[in-house]
């Protein structure tokens, strides 16, 4: 398997969340070419601020594989982590992340920081970015202006 099939499981995970009205945002955690944990982001459904997508498929794999320790992990993304995926990803010894579309308001891997090859830190992790890049950018491109229109109307049904 290569980063596009895995992107790819992760873009079907981003879909889930936006058929429940949650930003497109999907993850899959691979462990020696098994997806070991799959989870999309449930912020919104479950008004948790920690349920985004990579840190529930950390706790999901950490729990299916009994360990905190995910070495040899790889997980991939659709949207580049912001510092409290990367932290976690560095404190479950992830080895590798994949992610797809860059985030230039919170991206945490490279955009306005990286957390992840951080040398103060007992862990660093190998980043790929831009697998998928275009597709992974239009669907949540498509959900924001979907979400502005929607604002939009209800604003002009308010007012007449």
């Amino acid at each position: 398997m290569n980063d596009e099939y895995y992107m790819r499981e992760a873009i079907k995970e981003a879909k889930k969340a936006e058929a429940k009205g949650e930003v497109p945002i999907g993850a899959v955690l691979v462990l020696h070419d098994e997806i070991v944990a799959r989870a999309h982001n449930l912020r919104e459904t479950e008004q948790r601020a920690l349920a985004h997508a990579e840190m529930l498929a950390i706790d999901e794999a950490c729990r299916k594989l009994g360990t905190w320790r995910l070495e040899d992990a790889v997980l991939y993304v659709t949207l580049e982590p912001c510092p409290m995926c990367a932290g976690a990803v560095v404190l479950s010894r992830v080895d590798k992340v994949v992610f797809g579309a860059f985030d230039p308001k919170g991206g945490c891997t490279g955009t306005l920081m990286n957390l992840l090859q951080e040398e103060r830190f007992n862990h660093q992790a190998e980043v790929v970015s831009g697998v998928l890049e275009e597709e992974c950018g239009e669907m949540l491109s498509a959900f924001f202006r979907k979400l502005r229109r929607q604002k939009k109307e209800t604003r002009k049904k308010l007012s007449e």
